[in-house]
Parts: structure tokens; sequence; C-alpha cells
């Protein structure tokens, strides 16, 4: 019987759980333990909250470690040590490794990157395809090195981006299109069958973190920037703009044609609230209002009016 492939799981967000499950229940694969962020507070009663791969990995009895940085807790690296893995394997886990780390497995740490590098290295590269229109994005394998983003590039799979995906959406299809392009890329470097490829400095672009600034909305921006900005941070953490001193969060919009004063409410019917652009109209069809939940934009026009 052939020896499996020893590996350590680096993750934080349920994008990676599919690519968890996948590994651990793997024949070819042995998660010998995971690492994940520390638990974080949350929701109303800022109680601490477990990510959900850490849920996972108890719930399956895996060993789980939490550094706060884990460049900085040679503890916990000598500890990772022992496990003797051939593959790190990273999906999300929100903390950027030494050289120290990068050492530890036999082999090579192999970090999932939802873009097609290098093209929206950093940290958020869904987001930033759905805002900037973009038609595809897709999902890379890599070999971590020091810097962002940069390593060789294993295998690239190629996502379409509809106009009107949101970035739920399209988080879900990188989630399930990701754990079997991980397994493949395990065996392909473990069987010497891939070999990787350098990133072209060519089309380099940088997926930034958003600030509060981005997310609230410009109504002198054509309807279509401003459907995109909705699509792209939709509920993460969601597009937004001001009514009566309320923050209004925007959780579904469709551009429409026509003309209307930018940021003004031109029209509302049973099929949403339209507001005028710099060009063209944006119909609000769902919202969130501050300190309440999501409704129809028709509704919350309606009880603002009244």
């Amino acid at each position: 019987m052939q020896k499996k492939i020893k590996i350590i799981f680096f993750g934080t967000p349920d994008i990676g759980l599919k690519s968890l499950d996948y590994l651990y229940k793997s024949d070819k694969i042995e998660v010998c333990a995971v690492v994940t962020q520390p638990d974080k507070p949350a929701g109303r009663g800022n109680k601490l909250q477990m990510s959900p791969i850490k849920k996972y990995a108890l719930d399956n009895n895996l060993p789980v470690y939490q550094p706060k940085s884990i460049r900085k807790e040679p503890d916990i690296q000598e500890e990772l040590k022992k496990y003797e893995p051939d593959f790190f394997v990273t999906f999300a886990f929100g903390q950027i490794l030494s050289q120290e780390v990068l050492d530890i497995p036999k082999y090579e740490t192999i970090n999932l990157h939802a873009s097609l590098l290098p093209k929206y290295r950093g940290a958020n590269p869904i987001q930033r395809a759905i805002i900037n229109g973009d038609k595809e994005t897709g999902i890379c394998t890599m070999i971590t090195e020091l810097g962002l983003d940069c390593g060789d590039i294993c295998q690239k799979l190629v996502i379409p981006i509809s106009d009107t995906m949101n970035c739920e959406e399209l988080w879900e299809e990188i989630s399930e299109k990701s754990p079997e392009m991980i397994e493949q890329t395990l065996i392909g470097l473990t069987e010497n069958t891939i070999n990787p490829q350098k990133q072209c400095e060519d089309g380099v672009c940088i997926a930034g973190k958003l600030t509060k600034d981005e997310c609230l909305i410009d109504w002198t921006k054509t309807n279509t920037e401003i459907h995109n900005l909705v699509r792209g941070i939709c509920r993460c953490p969601s597009a937004y703009f001001k009514y009566n001193d309320k923050i209004i969060k925007v959780i579904e919009t469709i551009p429409i044609d026509g003309d209307g004063k930018a940021g003004e409410i031109s029209k509302a019917s049973k099929d949403g609230v339209d507001v005028g652009c710099g060009k063209g109209i944006i119909r609000l069809l769902r919202v969130k209002p501050e300190g309440k939940g999501e409704m129809n934009a028709r509704d919350w026009y309606n009880g603002v009016r009244g």
C-alpha cells in the first residue's frame, strides 16, 4: 500500500472547510493536525467563538494549534516538526509565515489562492474581482515563498463570473472547486508529475483589504459600478449609504436604464427603490437598515417615508 502524504492544514474561515474535509477523508492524504487563528469575540454578547476550521478539527479528534503569530511562537513550531509533515497546506489562514515555518515540511508549503495569479495578490481577491467587473477569476495552488503570493504556480482553474454573481456565491464556488485541486497538487509534487512555473510579472495587481470609505456608495458613479460594489461585498461587509443619519446596508441591486439626479430616489414600486446615479439608475432590491434585519427595499422606504 502506498504511503499517505502527511500534511498539516492551516486555515480559519469556512471557505476552507470542504478542502479540509476532502483531504481528511482522502485515502491518499493524512491530515496530522490543524493550525488556525485564536478564538475571537463575536455576536452581541462578544463571546469567544472558535473558527469553523477549529470546530471541524475538534469534531474529528484532530490536534489543533492556535498561535497569535506563528512566526513568533517557536514552541508551536517545534510541536509541528514532531509530525514530520510532507507538506503544509494553507487556505485563508490569515497569518504570514516565516522562513523558519516554511522550512518545516519535507517538501513545500502549498497555498490555495482565490485568483488567477499574478492578478489580485493579497487579502481580498474574491471581492476585488467582482468590484472591478471582471468576467472571470479562478483559483491557484502555489508554492509559498516569503513575499505576497509570489511563489511558483502549480495549477490553475478559471471560474466565470456572471453579471449577477455576488461574493457569497463566488466564495461558495471556490470552496467547492478547491479540494480536488489541492489533492492533485500534493500528489503531483510528490510524484514529480507537476512542474511549478514562475509567475509572470506582467499584470501583477494587489487586492488590498477593503476600507470603510470604499464601502460607502458614491452615487456619482455609474449604476454598473455601484452594482458591482454591492455584489462584490454582499454581507462581507456590505456597501452602504446614510439616510436620516442611519446606515443602510445594500444587499441586492440591479442596474436599469434611465436618468435621475445622483443620490436621489426617483421612484419606489413593488419592484424596488430606484436611485439616480452618475449614469443610469440603480434599483435597490434588498437592504438592511441600521439596527434591523434584511428587508425588501420598498418596505424600508415605506417605513422611513411614513
